[in-house]
């Protein structure tokens, strides 16, 4: 049944109940959206703190701590966060005081609430919270338990299904319910890779930006973010959701094989990941396809953060450069753009029905 609210929002004891009960919020349904994560500032100790919680996540490195953590604490933690740093500090918003994916992810909460409560008054409560760094997954489900929660709709801001994305998210959900008296109602959002409405909100981003050049790319480059390869091999499906995502895009936008590819990019370690690599085939296409105009597009990113802003957009784009091409367009992700708004929160009233309707 979906939860009950009480006409003045505040908490109140049960009815029958003797007068030392603990009061109860009235019921709401709460709508956690969930995005990576971000350092708190660029400076050496904000990073390291970050670093050491997204690379202690055996869902993102699972090779074994006795072999990876001494490398981790005494190697890694000692030389990346000044590199890292460094990046984030040329991408930073000083005006807010924060990284852009905070800033986006605070515009996209803002704008679905919006749509939510337009839709559902105030029977919906909407948040966000981030896997690594602040605010924690940890605080927010406090919170909306708290506020009266009953049910939660958990929304990794993920397109495509990863273990190192979506499933990661959801084991740091779970761990917050496990330290919750009284759990409330979970959902988690399915992956919404070939959603229409993440499609149509694609294409129009393409179309958009492709309208506003002087002349059209050679070529499109759907760059997704990459996982081993070992992975795919160990039944992750996030390969084939990528796959899926751009010959859906490639059809809605009337397009051949010739005029999009598909990429990944971030490779970390030194085993192989998914191909081909994002940073060696726009290179390639400059110089072995005299692909000389070139656009990339990030459509496993819902929001631009340091792997589009800065690693696209400035070492991708030199790769490309150094290569021979002579045009690079970077197309922004989604972000609050108003197609994509109203595709997210497509996806949340399709996951609330049976709560609210």
């Amino acid at each position: 049944m979906p939860p009950m609210l009480d006409a003045s929002n505040k908490a109140v004891c049960p009815v029958h109940a003797p007068t030392d009960h603990p009061k109860i919020m009235p019921g709401k349904v709460g709508i956690l959206l969930a995005n990576l994560g971000t350092p708190d500032n660029y400076d050496y100790w904000s990073m390291r703190r970050y670093l050491n919680e997204f690379l202690s996540d055996r869902r993102v490195i699972d090779y074994s701590p006795w072999l990876w953590q001494p490398l981790l604490q005494l190697i890694i933690l000692t030389k990346r966060p000044f590199s890292s740093g460094e990046a984030y500090k040329s991408i930073w918003n000083e005006e807010q005081g924060e990284s852009p994916l905070m800033t986006i992810t605070k515009d996209q909460t803002s704008k679905i609430a919006e749509s939510m409560q337009a839709r559902y008054g105030d029977q919906v409560m909407v948040d966000f919270c981030m896997r690594y760094g602040n605010p924690s997954t940890k605080s927010k489900v406090r919170e909306m338990i708290d506020a009266g929660c009953r049910h939660i709709l958990f929304f990794p801001l993920y397109p495509h299904y990863a273990g190192a994305t979506s499933a990661t998210a959801n084991d740091q959900f779970f761990r917050a319910l496990m330290e919750e008296k009284w759990q409330p109602t979970v959902r988690t959002v399915d992956p919404y890779f070939e959603h229409p409405l993440y499609i149509e909100a694609l294409a129009q981003s393409i179309e958009t930006a492709y309208a506003k050049l002087e002349k059209k790319p050679d070529i499109l480059v759907c760059s997704y973010h990459g996982v081993p390869k070992r992975y795919l091999m160990e039944g992750d499906p996030y390969h084939c959701q990528c796959q899926k995502t751009t010959r859906l895009l490639k059809e809605r936008l009337g397009w051949d094989d010739t005029q999009i590819t598909t990429t990944f990019q971030s490779k970390f370690g030194p085993e192989e990941w998914l191909k081909p690599y994002t940073v060696k085939e726009v290179a390639r296409l400059a110089e072995e396809d005299g692909k000389k105009n070139i656009a990339v597009c990030a459509p496993a990113f819902s929001a631009d953060c340091i792997e589009t802003l800065e690693e696209i957009n400035e070492e991708i784009k030199e790769s490309f450069e150094e290569a021979g091409g002579e045009h690079f367009t970077y197309i922004p992700c989604l972000n609050d753009d108003a197609a994509h708004i109203k595709a997210l929160s497509a996806v949340i009233e399709e996951n609330l029905k049976g709560w609210l309707d």
